[in-house]
């Protein structure tokens, strides 16, 4: 069973606009987090030229531990984020003789459409999660090697093992993983039906020619397409087992969230 680790409620982090969707526990917020393909990071820039504007960058992380591989969702983990050498946070985030380099985590799942009596009640079923945090750069090998695995992993599960590992030199010095220690976050869930307003239920004019309800929307992955060098005839197990998982999870969760609990 999941613990009751929670990120503190402070003035950053708390959920004010319907509160009662709010999660601070962290095995929801890491759950999210690790189960969402494109995160956006975003972060201040002293030497940015985009004036006032802080940047925000799509990334691939997943959360875990080095020091404790076998710590669950429902612990204290670490963020880690993968990245091209050169690039602007990388080389910031090298340069910063402090903690870290403060950035924020962004991750979000719609899970549906709700659609209700009137546009203004209509709404999105969602999972989403924020994450506050220093990034610093992964200096030592094994724990670099490491990441690696578990960002590759979390594309698709099995893969580090089926493709040419370890990473030579080359494609090691190219690469950055920046290990974001988080000090706060939350979370905030949407799921279940239209809640129209009782005004707008009692009348039979509205109710009796508006359709309402729930569009569940999942994210499904498509059939293998193979490359034009590939020389393998079949589809790996671990590629068939893994879609086929990911799409059964996927949409078994948007249509459950289609009613409410």
């Amino acid at each position: 069973m999941p613990r009751d680790l929670a990120y503190p409620k402070e003035e950053g982090n708390t959920v004010h606009r319907l509160s009662q969707r709010a999660r601070y526990d962290l095995h929801t917020i890491h759950s999210i987090i690790n189960n969402t393909t494109v995160l956006h990071v975003s972060f201040n820039a002293a030497d940015s030229d985009q004036g006032p504007f802080p940047a925000i960058l799509p990334m691939i992380g997943q959360m875990g531990s080095f020091s404790r591989p076998s710590a669950g969702l429902d612990d204290t983990l670490d963020c880690y984020l993968h990245g091209y050498v050169t690039s602007r946070l990388m080389r910031i985030a090298r340069e910063d003789q402090g903690e870290g380099f403060p950035v924020t985590i962004a991750a979000t799942r719609c899970d549906g459409f709700v659609l209700s009596l009137t546009p203004f009640s209509h709404s999105y079923n969602y999972r989403s999660a924020v994450l506050f945090g220093y990034a610093t750069p992964v200096d030592d090998v094994e724990e670099k090697l490491w990441a690696m695995r578990l960002i590759t992993e979390s594309v698709i599960k099995g893969r580090w093992e089926q493709s040419r590992t370890p990473p030579e030199s080359g494609e090691l010095s190219s690469t950055t993983i920046l290990r974001v220690r988080i000090v706060s976050g939350s979370g905030k869930i949407r799921d279940g039906e239209p809640h129209d307003d009782k005004k707008d239920l009692e009348r039979t004019d509205v109710t009796s020619k508006v359709w309402t309800g729930v569009i569940p929307v999942w994210e499904t992955l498509g059939a293998p397409v193979a490359s034009g060098n590939n020389r393998v005839e079949e589809i790996p197990n671990h590629i068939r087992s893994f879609l086929d998982k990911v799409n059964d999870k996927n949409q078994a969760y948007a249509q459950e969230a289609t009613r409410d609990a």
